[in-house]
């Protein structure tokens, strides 16, 4: 079997359908190499594409007069007077948590921090929502125990505080835990950032840690000989440093303070790859990365690895050149790593650059926006195990607005 036939036959461990893999092949006009299968196996699935749900999401209401920010930002944010924005972000971390619960939950408040400081708010508080089986089972209660020293570790030692959630036991979660991370920060309405690049010639500056095999996992099938004999390389929990994020918060903030950026994304599901493509789309311009530029903790890494990585406490800014050494002396201030791994294009395409050559070119409209979106077949609901909470009325009838403001 050639080197192009064995690669096509690889979509389907990285969970594309056939149908996906031949629409990819249309897109690009042609077979896609290694660094372009991952990319595209990342940017249409489930975590990052919403497929089966986009459908139904598309239905709920997003605007208002109080809205500033709705979906397809870092976190949604609201107007709550006094020039003041209060900005929301809910993540699942489920999957990660039933892994490695410790660190699956510690990441999954990682992951909720940088979304709201990433638009420019101060995190102020965390919510949890936890769904575990009967604490009969050991494996239950052990699943309880590290996800909640999880939780709390990351925000106690960032300096934001879990302050109330919600907790149920019910068997149907014995195999399938679910861990909710929310996230409230405030902000300046002026300092309210978004995430579409700009600026053709304009500089991408990676922030933060290093780069590993963190949450690569099945993508491994994609892995030259070498490495794909080392699976330990390749763990599929991303692993948190909440010193580190304390660190790159107080840097971004002030980054947006002093007004030297012209956009900032968080680094989450897919790394660098959702980061870039996303910024792009949103920018409607294209973006040129080379992976060699990008700060390592691990040898070796190949192209495709880099671009999907999800390791932690890392950000994507959007730097005038102008201002780059301003920014770079100011990242090096906060112990911060600072490091520009690319430039804002007028291609709409993410071209991958490794060794001086391209590794990757693609369409970002194919990747962000044109994924397959499939249509569920209703079922009736199952009855409920627990009733539904009662939520307390407010029996004063104080404005809400005025009532979170005197909360914060």
């Amino acid at each position: 079997m050639s080197e192009a036939a064995a690669l096509s036959q690889r979509h389907r461990q990285l969970g594309l359908t056939d149908h996906e893999y031949e629409l990819i092949v249309e897109k690009l006009e042609r077979e896609p190499n290694e660094v372009e299968l991952a990319v595209f196996s990342l940017m249409w699935s489930e975590h990052c594409a919403y497929k089966h749900s986009k459908l139904l999401l598309r239905t709920l209401p997003t605007e208002g007069p109080a809205v500033l920010m709705g979906p397809g930002e870092n976190a949604g944010a609201v107007d709550v007077g006094g020039g003041l924005a209060v900005a929301f972000k809910v993540e699942s971390h489920n999957h990660p948590s039933a892994v490695e619960p410790f660190q699956g939950a510690a990441t999954g408040v990682g992951g909720i921090l940088r979304d709201v400081f990433a638009v420019g708010a101060r995190p102020i508080a965390t919510l949890d929502s936890l769904r575990f089986g009967e604490l009969d089972s050991s494996r239950s209660r052990y699943l309880l125990d590290r996800a909640v020293a999880g939780i709390g570790h990351y925000g106690n030692s960032v300096g934001v505080a879990t302050v109330g959630g919600e907790i149920y036991f019910e068997r149907p979660y014995e195999h399938n835990c679910l861990v909710n991370a929310m996230c409230l920060g405030i902000a300046p309405r002026e300092r309210l950032t978004r995430s579409a690049a700009a600026g053709v010639g304009n500089h991408l500056v990676l922030l933060g840690a290093l780069t590993g095999r963190d949450g690569i996992g099945g993508a491994s099938v994609l892995a030259s000989a070498e490495l794909a004999e080392d699976e330990d390389k390749r763990p599929s929990v991303q692993i948190g440093d909440p010193f580190e994020e304390k660190k790159l918060l107080e840097c971004c903030l002030e980054l947006l303070d002093r007004g030297l950026l012209e956009s900032l994304q968080d680094l989450g599901a897919a790394g660098l790859t959702s980061s870039s493509s996303e910024m792009a789309s949103k920018g409607a311009v294209g973006v040129d990365i080379e992976v060699d530029r990008v700060p390592l903790r691990e040898p070796g890494m190949e192209p495709f690895e880099v671009m999907i990585s999800e390791s932690q406490e890392r950000m994507l800014c959007v730097v005038e050149p102008g201002r780059l050494d301003e920014v770079l002396a100011l990242c090096e201030r906060w112990e911060v790593r600072a490091t520009p791994i690319g430039t804002v294009t007028d291609t709409r395409r993410l071209r991958v650059f490794a060794g001086g050559e391209i590794v990757g070119d693609m369409p970002v409209t194919a990747l962000v926006d044109e994924c397959p979106l499939y249509e569920l077949e209703p079922e009736a609901p199952a009855e409920p195990i627990y009733p539904a909470p009662r939520p307390r009325v407010d029996p004063l009838h104080i404005p809400a607005d005025q009532q979170l403001l005197e909360l914060l």
